[in-house]
């Protein structure tokens, strides 16, 4: 239903939210002439969670980037063919419009939100007034190779997530069997029957997420973020992300530095 009390003046933020009414509202002529008008007036227009199908169905991301809750990607993809979806993104900006994954998500996009008005200062004091973390880059991917492998009735979260945290340091079948207090032939089998993957595969996997959160979230030397996350040869480092992401880490930079 269209808001009432809608008037001429300008907006400076149009924020459209997600949840169980955009459906609906993604369908309704009224609220989708609603979201064109207030946009036009807008000088950024943005979406939290499943309120991109509502931006779309407007006509607002045709020819844009844009994300949206990872569980309701391919939905979205199919729906508005005319978006570029990037499912994997906390947040993305493609010039005056911007969208966000899941709820969470919309308070690291509110805090982008903030950087670009006033400054990294005030949205780090406002990261610290809400107590939360300070801030996920918006290439960051949405999924998390410890949730993916730490599922409910894991027997190898506690030993996936005490690797996380060593991930610079030698982490071999034997050490991570050794942490699970059984031997490493058990341990191997056990581990690809509860997680769908081999320990090689889940170590690789957390040390491309935390390589890849650096090298599109800061400006240290690639170097050093490949002994961080354990490849130690950047050579090592780069193919793995060609293999997992399709591009070379110094690429990424560029296009999270362009977002």
């Amino acid at each position: 239903m269209l808001a009432e009390g809608f008037t001429d003046d300008p907006i400076d933020t149009l924020i459209v939210a997600g949840g169980r009414g955009t459906r609906d509202a993604s369908a309704c002529p009224e609220t989708l002439s609603y979201v064109r008008m207030a946009a036009a007036r807008a000088r950024r227009t943005a979406s939290v969670c499943s309120g991109a199908f509502i931006l779309a169905a407007a006509g607002l991301l045709d020819g844009r980037r844009a994300t949206t809750h990872w569980a309701r990607a391919s939905q979205f993809a199919r729906a508005y063919p005319g978006v570029d979806v990037e499912p994997d993104r906390i947040f993305i900006r493609d010039g005056a419009v911007w969208t966000s994954a899941g709820i969470t998500a919309g308070i690291d996009l509110a805090l982008a939100l903030i950087a670009d008005d006033l400054g990294e200062s005030a949205a780090r004091r406002a990261a610290q007034q809400l107590v939360v973390y300070h801030r996920r880059p918006g290439g960051q991917s949405q999924f998390s190779a410890l949730l993916e492998v730490d599922r409910p009735g894991s027997r190898f979260g506690h030993v996936v997530s005490w690797a996380r945290e060593r991930l610079s340091e030698r982490l071999s079948v034997e050490r991570l069997a050794d942490r699970a207090a059984m031997s490493p032939r058990h341990f191997a089998r056990a581990f690809v029957n509860d997680t769908g993957m081999t320990p090689a595969k889940a170590i690789e996997k957390l040390r491309l997420e935390v390589a890849r959160e650096r090298v599109e979230g800061s400006g240290e030397p690639i170097e050093g973020i490949a002994v961080f996350a354990g490849f130690h040869d950047p050579e090592r480092m780069r193919r793995a992300f060609l293999r997992a992401f399709g591009q070379p880490p110094q690429a990424m930079r560029r296009h999270a530095r362009m977002k």
